[in-house]
């Protein structure tokens, strides 16, 4: 199930790619029913917090009712920046599914790792390199393309 939602995350990110948003996409997964996705709009929207992740939060927790994803599996195409990971701690989301890591703001892990920090009241599981070349791929895509534009 973790490759098949990962594919509807990629989707999402699919969406970012074909409007110039940098190309995250995100599912939020409720008894293996999608209640929430989301992709980057940052540049379209002007506002900073309109990652994927957030996006998603934001619909899973109008789909439910209520702020706690208890229950709910987060899917992301690149790993959670430190404000998505602070929402999915917040959430209380209870596991995060990672296509590729994000080597430069990755919060899951790569550079610092909020969702298992023992000192909040809330820790998410996080599962790593679920179809991570196609998650990566596409980001490399994305700047590789950005980059010709700018010439």
């Amino acid at each position: 199930m973790d490759e098949y939602f990962m594919k509807m995350a990629l989707n999402e990110a699919y969406k970012a790619y074909d409007i110039d948003e940098v190309p995250i996409g995100a599912v939020i997964v409720k008894e293996n029913k999608i209640i929430g996705s989301g992709f980057n709009i940052r540049e379209s929207s002007k506002d900073p917090t309109t990652h994927a992740e957030m996006i998603a939060i934001r619909e899973a927790s109008k789909n439910i009712g209520g702020w706690r994803l208890i229950g709910c599996t987060l899917y992301v195409t690149i790993e959670p920046c430190p404000m998505c990971a602070g929402a999915i701690i917040n959430s209380r989301i209870d596991r995060v599914v990672v296509g590729a890591k994000d080597p430069k703001m990755g919060s899951c892990g790569s550079i610092i790792d909020i969702t298992q920090n023992e000192k909040f009241n809330h820790q998410a599981q996080v599962q790593w390199g679920v179809l991570e070349e196609e998650c990566s791929s596409i980001m490399t895509d994305f700047f590789r393309k950005l980059r010709k534009k700018r010439k």
